[in-house]
């Protein structure tokens, strides 16, 4: 007896299939990205069609159908097992069905008639009676499918993957003369030299890589080609030892600005060429002679590598140490607080300089001071000069969202989603976006981006209005941006919290921001790690954390030639007044507050010390508030514009 729903090859073999893998053929689905691939600013998925199953693993098999991965083009066939299937979404259906109503209709072609399908028959056993027709073919025409120009786009990649294929294509003569010129550079930066393999050496490999650099619109500007070394294959405490390089916070470039704003510095800007090839090694590395290059007659011997390459794991710390000893030669001092700011005294002007993994800022009161150290650049490495351009709002589809006065509605209150998520890979690609806005130089949304990150592993409906309304308040202020007027020259600070402002974990928000030079240099919104018992105990934690960066950023103006020393004390401004009493009390016994001691204790030793001085402010005074709740749109104008927010 066959039971209703099941299969009959599972009536026979007395168990159940596992369907679980079965998926909508043609359907989308968001593939993870290789680790070897992942950048940390880049996509995490990559859009592709589901194609069918791996034959020899088991995965699925797609169809790449949007450019967003460096080596995962348009049209590459890819296998994988780790993938997120939308099988409600089929990228190629508009696409066909916007072709077959184009396909012009043939005049000899005779109307079809559709019959209703015949009613599905239920699980039941019956009989089957012997049909003795004889099946006729049909008379129907058939006509070539159309699935219009647009769908070339999909099957055309004539990005090479390697060299061969470079110079089998219709564009070898410039892939030749890319692959020449990157050549001619390593080959004058004496990158490697020729010699015999060492014996149980086992080399690591290296390959081409070709891109189309294309101007604004779609035509190609330039062929690139690049010799990366595999360093995936390096082995650590063999090939590598250590592969820390430190980089410019941007904090340190918010105040260096400022400085130059109170103290009329000049501000240039350079980039280093190929940075990444100056760095000299320190280990033995032998690597494969690249293809298209082996020497005749040589083929068995390495190329032992003298200086760094692209793709091996320490070469920023080489080019890093390479850029500092090159400094300092010339008589530059490295800064305590940050490895990568650099000074310089002489003639009676201080030129100080910053330098952002390839890019240089160069800060100076003469022109001729600066116009010194760039020839002295120059001659040491390869310059250009760089601009950039973000957008945030275009690449998400809210280039025409209606503005918002506020990023964030306080009468909203955010809980942890117990239903669907609901796309939560976009949810994660905006925040991501957002966070780094807000981290560089929009300081108004930095409350609520925290907040909303709280949700991104399952956003739900009410989440996803909150985002939607940060947007909003971009699309109003999208040509705001942090102007330093230059006064007042000192530093001071603002802090605040916002005791059980999470509903779900009941912890509290800290918040504070720095200002100098009329803007704001450095601010942080967040989550308090720790629960806390009273306002009291929010507040001081909340100003632990701010007089931490204060004292950093102390350290910073301490070490630079333009600032006036001693730098004086910090102003930290806090609107508790409890806290500031017992800050500023000698007492240490007292019953409500020896739980919270050594918070206590760092910041009296800040005060006693002179990093900070703590005064009282007003609520609605305290620019930190921006930081630790949603406020309405008359504090948040007064507040950013006291933070030297406002249109360029």
């Amino acid at each position: 007896v066959r039971h209703i729903g099941s299969l009959q090859v599972e009536e026979w073999e007395k168990k159940r299939l596992k369907l679980s893998y079965l998926r909508t053929w043609g359907c989308l689905a968001k593939v993870n990205v290789p680790i070897p691939k992942k950048r940390k600013l880049g996509p995490k998925t990559v859009d592709c069609v589901f194609l069918g199953y791996a034959f020899h693993s088991i995965g699925y098999i797609f169809l790449v159908v949007k450019f967003e991965v460096p080596d995962m083009h348009v049209g590459t066939i890819m296998e994988s097992n780790d993938a997120t299937f939308f099988e409600d979404i089929f990228p190629m259906k508009d696409m066909a069905t916007s072709s077959n109503q184009e396909m012009p209709s043939s005049s000899n072609q005779e109307p079809v008639t559709i019959t209703e399908p015949a009613i599905l028959m239920e699980h039941f056993e019956c009989p089957v009676e012997e049909n003795n027709e004889v099946p006729t073919r049909s008379k129907r025409q058939r006509t070539t499918k159309s699935f219009g120009d647009d769908f070339l786009v999909y099957l055309i990649d004539d990005t090479p993957s390697s060299i061969s294929k470079a110079y089998a294509s219709e564009d070898a003569d410039y892939w030749k003369e890319a692959v020449r010129s990157e050549m001619d550079s390593i080959l004058a930066n004496e990158t490697w030299e020729i010699t015999d393999r060492p014996y149980g050496c086992k080399p690591i490999g290296c390959k081409w890589v070709f891109k189309k650099k294309l101007r604004p619109d779609g035509t190609i500007e330039k062929y690139k080609a690049r010799l990366v070394s595999k360093g995936y294959t390096q082995k650590e405490g063999e090939d590598f030892f250590d592969t820390y390089s430190p980089m410019a916070q941007l904090t340190t470039i918010r105040v260096l600005v400022s400085l130059a704003a109170s103290h009329g510095l000049l501000v240039h800007q350079m980039d280093v060429k190929t940075a990444f090839l100056n760095g000299e090694l320190d280990e033995e590395i032998y690597m494969e002679q690249p293809g298209g290059f082996v020497i005749d007659g040589q083929e068995g011997k390495v190329c032992k590598l003298l200086k760094s390459l692209y793709g091996l794991k320490q070469a920023p710390k080489q080019w890093h140490e390479k850029f500092e000893r090159t400094l300092t030669a010339a008589g530059f001092v490295v800064n305590e607080a940050d490895k990568c700011v650099y000074y310089r005294h002489g003639g009676g002007e201080g030129v100080i300089l910053c330098l952002y993994v390839d890019d240089i800022l160069i800060f100076e009161t003469n022109l001729n001071v600066i116009k010194e150290v760039k020839d002295f650049l120059s001659r040491c490495f390869e310059m250009k000069d760089l601009g950039v351009a973000d957008v945030i709002l275009s690449r998400f589809g809210y280039s025409d969202c209606k503005p918002s006065p506020t990023p964030y509605d306080a009468s909203v209150l955010l809980r942890k989603n117990r239903r669907i998520s609901r796309d939560q890979l976009k949810y994660s690609q905006i925040i991501g976006s957002l966070m780094y806005l807000a981290s560089a130089t929009r300081p108004d949304i930095s409350f609520a981006v925290s907040k909303l990150s709280r949700f991104v592993s399952k956003p739900g409906d009410v989440h996803w209005r909150a985002l939607e309304r940060v947007l909003h308040y971009l699309k109003c202020t999208a040509n705001y941006g942090i102007h330093y007027t230059g006064h007042p020259k000192v530093l001071e600070g603002y802090s605040d919290s916002n005791w059980i402002s999470d509903a779900d974990d009941i912890k509290a928000t800290s918040g504070y921001v720095f200002t100098h030079g009329g803007g704001a240099v450095s601010w942080k919104s967040c989550k308090q790690t720790i629960l806390t018992r009273s306002t009291m105990e929010a507040e001081l934690t909340a100003l632990d954390t701010a007089t931490v960066e204060a004292d950093w950023l102390r350290r910073l103006l301490n070490d630079l030639p333009v600032v006036e020393k001693p730098v004086p004390g910090i102003l930290m401004n806090c609107d508790n007044q409890t806290v500031i009493t017992k800050v500023n009390s000698s007492k240490d016994n007292m019953k409500s507050s020896r739980h919270v001691q050594r918070r206590l204790k760092s910041v009296r030793k800040m005060r006693n010390s002179g990093v900070i001085a703590l005064d009282y402010i007003q609520t609605f005074k305290n620019l930190a508030d921006l930081f630790t709740k949603g406020l309405s749109r008359h504090v948040i104008d007064n507040a950013t514009r006291e933070m030297g927010m406002r249109p360029t």
